[in-house]
């Protein structure tokens, strides 16, 4: 059975809220990390006081998503464990209430912030 014909819940989002990220970490260096598990459509870096250190990282594909949540909760950058959940398509995420993150505006090499 392949991947495509397993049906996940409507909830699972394609969407991960990235948190503990170090301040000065580049979209390119996003896209270097999340990349690895999937097609990565979008990046978007906090930079407003309160959302520093944060980053939605936008997937093509829910699985790709999941993927990366999984392999990627915990992942050490710069002495940094990053903490991971899927976004829930419901509601925002504390961090990003309101706000615009810098970064990427499609993928990379299409007008992508670095």
């Amino acid at each position: 059975m392949s991947r495509r014909s397993i049906r996940l819940p409507a909830e699972v989002s394609r969407i991960l809220y990235v948190r503990n990220l170090p301040y000065k970490i580049s979209a390119d260096e996003l896209y270097d990390i999340f990349g690895k598990y999937g097609t990565v459509r979008q990046i978007r870096k906090g930079n407003a006081e309160g959302t520093k250190g944060t980053s939605f990282v936008i997937y093509d594909d829910i699985y790709d998503a999941k993927n990366a949540l999984d392999h990627l909760s915990g992942f050490n950058v710069a002495g940094r464990y990053l903490v991971n959940s899927l976004r829930d398509k419901d509601r925002r995420s504390e961090g990003a209430k309101g706000r615009r993150g810098e970064g990427a505006k499609g993928r990379r090499g299409e007008g992508a912030n670095g």
